[in-house]
Formats: structure tokens, sequence, C-alpha cells
């Protein structure tokens, strides 16, 4: 089974980058004669945000990185690998800080090990919006809201050997944009609430690289995998984004005080593409479906599996979907052997039909005994991009309570 799932991801991400590489100048003009909008929206996107400031400095990447609290967000398979009994996390975001000064994305979590084999973790993310001045449809000012999201979760990690380690999890969504706000047609907002899963797989191997010892690892997960939410009445429901990340880290240990990892990861929504509309005389989208499928009418679950073949492009177009993160990670040791400080770096890349999204990430980590601390910063591509100079920070403690018992099978 190791050797199975090991190959698998192989494949997965070296035949993702291959054809990928492959999508021509031609592919891209078909895709822009099918309307330059392609992008695949979701409700609750802040699940898919990175929350932790390790994370964020290697460009979102983190299904396949060594084990820390935060793989509760990232692929909780991790967690029963961690060496230390007990730990936990706090993160906070200032988020979109150049055009406004109180949104902020603000993550907790934390992990117990029940046994050598075993592993539990907790998480929470808060989504602060800031607040919202409504109006009417003449301009006048009405009533002023904080809207606020949050996701809760648990998850069990366990090891089926001392490579290779498997995840479940379950949590609660919560989004309030616009409480219960009452329209002038009748219609009426409300809070919208969803449950959803995710599942992880983790695998590790120390490996010899030119008489170096290094280590592989090569995660899955995915995650979010849920129910629609609506706003509103069961007639206007929106998919969350339920979310692939597919990835690899290789760890080479230039010498005892010294060691360098290299990240590689693809994610991709398992949503449905949107459609493309048929345009009346003028140019302009109707309302009736010249290609592709109405996400209104497709359940959560068909719509997860018929996401890697229901792009109106074909699959030049599924192609454009797939996310790119490579990161690069240096950590410095001390005598004893304990981490001192990392520096890290990493690239995010997103088709420019699908959001466009193209950033540098840079940060630091600094460690002392079971303490902590992680910083990233953004560098976009493009000048005013809304997501310049991003921060993130991150405090996690590490604590060995007491020697970790194994459980009464092994």
């Amino acid at each position: 089974m190791q050797r199975v799932l090991f190959l698998i991801l192989i494949f997965a991400v070296l035949a993702t980058c291959k054809v990928y590489g492959q999508v021509n100048n031609n592919s891209s003009q078909k895709l822009q004669d099918l309307g330059i909008n392609r992008i695949i929206t979701t409700a609750v996107p802040f699940l898919n945000l990175a929350p932790d400031a390790r994370s964020g400095a290697l460009a979102d990447a983190g299904v396949a990185t060594s084990p820390d609290a935060n793989a509760m967000h990232w692929n909780a398979a991790k967690l029963a690998f961690m060496e230390k009994d007990l730990g936990f996390s706090l993160s906070y975001n200032p988020w979109l800080r150049k055009l406004v000064n109180d949104m902020s994305l603000n993550y907790l979590a934390g992990y117990k090990k029940l046994s050598k084999q075993e592993a539990i973790g907790i998480q929470l993310l808060y989504f602060d919006l800031g607040e919202i001045q409504f109006t009417d449809e003449n301009g006048n000012n009405l009533n002023k809201y904080t809207p606020k999201e949050f996701s809760m979760g648990l998850a069990y990690s366990r090891k089926l050997s001392e490579k290779l380690g498997v995840s479940l999890g379950l949590k609660f969504i919560h989004s309030n944009l616009a409480g219960n706000f009452a329209f002038k047609n009748g219609q009426q907002t409300k809070p919208g609430n969803s449950a959803a899963g995710d599942i992880g797989v983790f695998y590790t191997s120390d490996v010899l690289l030119g008489g170096k010892a290094g280590t592989l690892n090569f995660g899955a997960n995915i995650s979010n995998i849920g129910a629609k939410m609506t706003y509103s009445n069961a007639s206007n429901k929106e998919f969350i984004p339920t979310n692939l990340r597919l990835g690899t880290a290789f760890t080479t240990e230039l010498d005892p005080f010294n060691k360098i990892t290299f990240i590689l990861e693809v994610s991709k929504l398992l949503v449905p593409t949107p459609p493309v509309y048929y345009k009346d005389q003028f140019g302009n989208p109707t309302d009736s479906i010249e290609k592709g499928n109405d996400p209104a009418t497709i359940p959560f679950v068909r719509g997860m599996f018929s996401s890697f073949a229901d792009a109106p492009g074909g699959a030049k177009e599924e192609l454009q979907e797939v996310i790119f993160h490579g990161g690069i990670e240096y950590w410095y040791y001390n005598t004893s052997g304990e981490p001192l400080f990392a520096v890290r770096g990493g690239y995010f890349h997103e088709n420019k039909f699908k959001g466009n999204r193209k950033y540098f990430t840079l940060g630091f980590g600094v460690h002392y005994q079971a303490f902590g601390i992680d910083f990233a910063y953004l560098v976009p591509l493009k000048q005013d991009n809304p997501l310049a100079e991003s921060l993130r920070f991150t405090l996690a403690f590490d604590i060995q309570t007491k020697k970790v018992q194994e459980s009464i099978t092994e």
C-alpha cells in the first residue's frame, strides 16, 4: 500500500506539471473567447486562506511539509508524526491592510498525542470582515453591520505504519454576512451554516542523496467536503470551497547544523466550473447556457467528482484551474539538535483566467525550546494589488509533558 501511494503521488504531481507546461497560446486564446472572467466563486472562501505564518511564507503550501500544530488546516495526517506530546499555535493576519484597517483572519490550532501512533487536533478559524455601511438603492445610509465568519473543527490522525499516516476531520462552518436583513422585495438574508469533512494522507521516508541524509515527504488532502450553503432560502445555495491539495517536500541535511527543504504543491477547487452564457445582440450575457452546466442544479457530491471534467473549455481549461505553490525553507540547529531559526521564501501562481494571483512570499521563524514565533510577508508581482504588504504572525508552543505511552495494541 505504501508503494502504491508513493507512486500515485509522484505521478499526480509530475503529470500535472508536465501537461500544464504544454498549454500553448492557442489554448489561451480559446479560453479568452469563452470570456475573460472564468473565476470559480464559492461561499466562505476564507476556508482556503493560509492562516499561519510558516505556510504563508511558503506560498500557501503545507500539505507535505514537516508536521506542526497548523497541520490541522493543511493535512491533519501529519499530526500522528509529531515528536512532542502537546502543542498549539495562535495566528493573526491583518487582511487587505492596504484597503481597510479593520479586517483580520485569526487562527487557533492545537494537537495532543494519544499514543505513539495516534493524535487528535482542534482548530478555530475566525474571519472578521470589519464594519460595513448598508445603503438603499438611492445611496442613503441604512444600518451598519459587522459581518463575521468562522469554522471550528476536530480531527483524528493515525499512523498505519512508521512511514504512512491518515486522518479524518469534521468541522462546522458559520457565515454571517448581513444578519437578518430584510429587503423591500420581501426577501430576507440569514446567516449561512454548513458542516464539512477533511481527509488526509501523509507519507515520509528517510533517504540518502550524495551521501547526505535527507527526508522525502508526500501529502494529499481534500478539505471542506460538505453541503452547499445558503444565505436566503433553499433555492439559492452555493458550493463551499472543497479543495484538493497534492504536494511533496524534500529535506536535505547540509551538515549537523543546517537543513534546507524544497517544496512543491498543487491545488484545485473541486467545485463546478461556471458555464458560458449566450449573449444578446449587444454582447451582454443572457440567462441561457451555451456551454457547461448550471451549478445551482448540481448536488455537492456530484459537483466534486465532475469538477475534473466539467469546464466548457475542456481539459485545457481544467488545467488552468490548477494553482502552483513552490517554497524553500532553511533551518539552523544548535549543538543539541534543536531548531533555532528559519528563513523561508515561495512563489504562488494562479492562471490569469482563474484569478491571476501571482506573488512572492518571504518569512522567518525563531524558536527557543518550546516556544516559537513566525512571520510572513507577501510581495505581489503587480502594483496596486490589494494583497500587497499582507502580514502574518504566528506564536507556537510544543510541549513534552510526559513520555507518550504506546497503545495496548502495539
